[in-house]
């Protein structure tokens, strides 16, 4: 943001706290760009017994995460897990358990992760290109972004993980751009 948004004047770089923030510089504006994490919901869907993954349609082929997305301003965590489910999977659920929350640092973000069980008939939105029912233990877990509740999750059902090795996530990978072939 280069640009004030409640004046429009030009945005400057000062100290706050030992950070350094994009600050509004006009007469009794004071605007401050916080740049604070963005929440993420993340939904391990359990289905029939196996974990749902799914492929985003700009995905590559191969590349598979749960269920993604961005919480809502007035929505509760677990309303947006469930809402989620509706949206890009067609199924109704409930949630089980929270698994967790992680940084996930390469794209300011912040993901709430949440174990569900669905229900319902699959219906993908156009969000996503296919989806994948992977048996518990022999699903494997990725070192970053919503890999780690996946970890967190197995370890919870007393399975045994080890991590499929990536390299270090960039900018371009998101977790609405997945991180995982199974």
């Amino acid at each position: 943001m280069n640009y004030c948004p409640q004046c429009g004047q030009p945005l400057q770089p000062c100290q706050i706290d030992g950070y350094s923030r994009d600050c509004c510089g006009a007469e009794g504006c004071g605007f401050i760009a916080w740049n604070n994490p963005t929440p993420v919901i993340a939904v391990l869907v359990e289905y029939q017994g196996k974990v749902l993954l799914a492929r985003n349609a700009a995905w590559r082929e191969g590349m598979f995460s749960v269920i993604t997305g961005y919480l809502e301003a007035g929505e509760t965590p677990e309303e947006c897990a469930l809402r989620e489910l509706g949206e890009e999977l067609g199924l109704t659920g409930h949630i089980v358990s929270t698994i967790g929350h992680y940084a996930f640092t390469q794209k300011n973000q912040l993901i709430l992760a949440f174990h569900v069980e669905a229900e319902g008939e699959i219906k993908l939105n156009e969000e996503l290109a296919e989806f994948r029912l992977v048996a518990k233990e022999k699903l494997k877990p990725w070192n970053f972004g919503t890999g780690l509740a996946v970890r967190d999750w197995l370890l919870q059902q007393g399975l045994p993980t080890g991590f499929l090795q990536f390299p270090p996530p960039t900018l371009a990978i998101t977790e609405t751009e997945p991180s995982t072939g199974v």
